[in-house]
């Protein structure tokens, strides 16, 4: 996927969508739900939330309360901008690029020069909101704002769904010690295909 805004159907919140992609509406089976007030729920955190049935407007409003509270507790500002694109970012469990944002920012009149996207954006990723895809240079929303996690990003290689979940970093640290390596962070991103993708391939496809 480019950093280019694709030409299909738009989202509801006027992002394009790639052809067979899954909006935010459409994930599908088995993982973590978020309340209205923006926790989640006890259940297993290596559950990938895009691919789960799940309530998306708690989903979308849950992440937002969240963002609203992190920057509260940190002394930072969460400006209109910022909020929208960490907004877009919730409405879609694909990866988006910086130039499909700043396509609705500039309809909603937020600002169209490339700057305002990727200084939202940078905000947004340095304070754990949201996670740079870097195989496909776009971005996604953080799944556990606010929580120490060692991600990793399940890509799927027909529609560019993404979903996170969360990787126990003890064997990634034990790996490293080996030959002497301190880990600082990591990610993780995995390359094969959404549920969606291969009920519509069909078996052996």
């Amino acid at each position: 996927m480019s950093d280019k805004p694709s030409k299909p159907a738009k989202t509801p919140g006027g992002v394009r969508k790639k052809p067979g992609a899954l909006t935010a509406t459409e994930a599908s089976p088995g993982a973590a739900k978020r309340s209205r007030s923006g926790g989640e729920r006890p259940i297993d955190s290596t559950v990938a939330v895009a691919f789960a049935s799940h309530d998306h407007h708690a989903c979308i409003s849950g992440g937002l309360d969240a963002a609203d509270r992190y920057c509260a507790e940190n002394g930072l500002r969460l400006t209109p901008v910022r909020r929208r694109v960490l907004e877009l970012l919730l409405e879609d469990h694909r990866a988006l690029g910086a130039y499909e944002i700043l396509e609705v920012l500039g309809r909603e009149g937020l600002g169209h020069q490339p700057p305002v996207a990727y200084r939202a954006l940078g905000f947004l990723v340095a304070e754990g909101l949201a996670h740079k895809i870097e195989r496909l240079n776009a971005f996604v929303s953080c799944a556990r704002p606010g929580a120490k996690h060692t991600p990793a990003f399940l890509i799927c290689r027909d529609c560019d769904a993404v979903a996170e979940t969360a990787l126990d970093p003890s064997a990634l640290e034990a790996l490293g010690a080996r030959s002497g390596f301190t880990l600082d962070r990591a990610a993780v991103e995995a390359l094969g295909r959404c549920p969606r993708c291969q009920e519509a391939a069909g078996p052996g496809a």
